[in-house]
């Protein structure tokens, strides 16, 4: 059982509240570090910030936190609703209370509903707008409209508003000045940039800016030495693949390259191929990641060279160009397939690690199973001895007759009879 935990329901706003589209979240170690895992009020279970069925009211969510069985509530971001959430990390001092400059710019400029995030390190603003289109993550700041969850603690600054105010004007420009991609600022990104295992790749990794329209990059990608997997894997066909999601990984790394490790544009175009499916959007991730934004993370991380659309031919040696541009595709593809057999890899050994979790889960119930069958077996054996007991004690008289019958004159005339056979 959790510690209690309280959070006043009347700090938190109306526009929230009128919602339900409520989940809990519980903080658990994964990899060393403590991560927010949302659950379903009232059941515990696994939520989903794209399955309504696994939300609640506020009054459920708040109740069930109270119990005990969670760390705290969180609100979910949908298409249906005009709510943006920025999360503003690693910029608070939790004993004095002090913002950075950053962080203090944008407060006061969106002027809305903010609270302290569970941490105590960090500001949740909720507005009411459009988020624009683009990237919508850079360093310690994130914009959400859909598919995610905030952690929501009714711990709010009482210099600003209680409500979450419309500030579409202002969100415009936070997005452009500290999110947006600019010519100075477009490779400094880790958000999207960051690798799954631990590593950051360097602005070197992600080295090319690709400005080409969407039907002339996917041209090149289908006339290149590996077209014709791009191709199959473009309208959706996985054979040769164990699993879609291998096939989907296949794809993010082929679009990595193409796309010069652009996340948002890598999202655009796999949305538009034959392998788009609901889960691309469904969060399997304790940190709140979609299952799409996880497959172009290790994608990007696990692809070591990047097309370059100024790398142009020489028209004065067709043929030496010819024969660098097949060399340098088959280093792309190789590049491409140690990304892909490396993702294999890890799947494979999730799998492994799953089958033994549940192997050993088996043993546990055999074992469990084997010591109820044993002591059912005592208590059998109990209860015979104990009906044994029953029937004799059932019968005292022919118990007594049968044991002074040999001293009676009928005892005696049947030995002899006996006797004499």
């Amino acid at each position: 059982m959790r510690s209690e935990i309280h959070i006043d329901r009347t700090a938190l706003p109306a526009e929230l509240q009128e919602r339900d589209q409520w989940v809990c979240w519980r903080e658990e170690p994964r990899d060393g570090k403590p991560t927010k895992i949302p659950v379903t009020p009232s059941t515990g279970e696994f939520a989903s910030s794209t399955d309504p069925e696994t939300w609640a009211s506020v009054e459920t969510a708040l109740k069930y936190a109270d119990s005990g069985d969670a760390d705290g509530v969180g609100f979910v971001f949908t298409d249906d609703d005009p709510i943006v959430g920025v999360d503003l990390d690693n910029c608070r001092d939790p004993e004095t209370g002090d913002a950075d400059d950053v962080a203090e710019d944008i407060i006061e400029r969106l002027d809305s509903y903010t609270e302290i995030s569970p941490s105590g390190t960090g500001f949740h603003v909720l507005i009411e707008g459009e988020l624009p289109d683009g990237r919508n993550r850079r360093g310690s700041i994130e914009l959400y409209d859909t598919a995610r969850f905030f952690t929501v603690t009714g711990d709010s600054l009482e210099e600003l508003p209680d409500r979450v105010a419309r500030r579409q004007d202002a969100l415009e420009a936070v997005h452009r000045e500290y999110v947006q991609d600019t010519d100075t600022d477009a490779k400094s990104e880790s958000g999207y940039r960051g690798a799954t295992d631990g590593r950051v790749l360097t602005d070197e990794a992600v080295n090319t800016d690709v400005d080409l329209e969407d039907e002339e990059l996917l041209e090149k990608a289908r006339n290149a030495s590996n077209g014709s997997k791009f191709e199959r894997l473009w309208k959706g066909n996985i054979a040769g693949y164990d699993s879609q999601s291998e096939a989907d990984m296949a794809l993010c790394c082929l679009l990595a390259f193409w796309t010069g490790g652009d996340h948002t544009r890598m999202d655009q175009l796999f949305r538009q191929s034959g392998l788009l499916r609901e889960k691309w959007d469904d969060v399997h991730y304790a940190d709140g990641s979609t299952y799409g934004e996880k497959a172009i993370e290790r994608a990007i991380a696990n692809t070591s060279d990047f097309y370059d659309p100024d790398a142009r031919e020489d028209s004065s040696d067709t043929n030496s160009s010819q024969s660098e541009s097949s060399i340098a595709g088959s280093r792309n593809e190789s590049a491409q397939n140690h990304a892909y057999l490396i993702e294999k890899n890890r799947l494979l050994t999730d799998r492994v690690d799953d089958l033994e979790t549940t192997l050993e889960e088996k043993d546990d119930r055999i074992n469990e199973l084997e010591a109820t069958n044993e002591a059912l077996r005592e208590h059998l054996r109990d209860c015979q001895e104990a009906l044994e007991h029953c029937d004799q004690a059932s019968n005292p008289e022919m118990d007594e007759a049968s044991a002074n019958e040999g001293d009676s004159i009928w005892g005696r005339a049947k030995q002899f009879v006996g006797d004499g056979d």
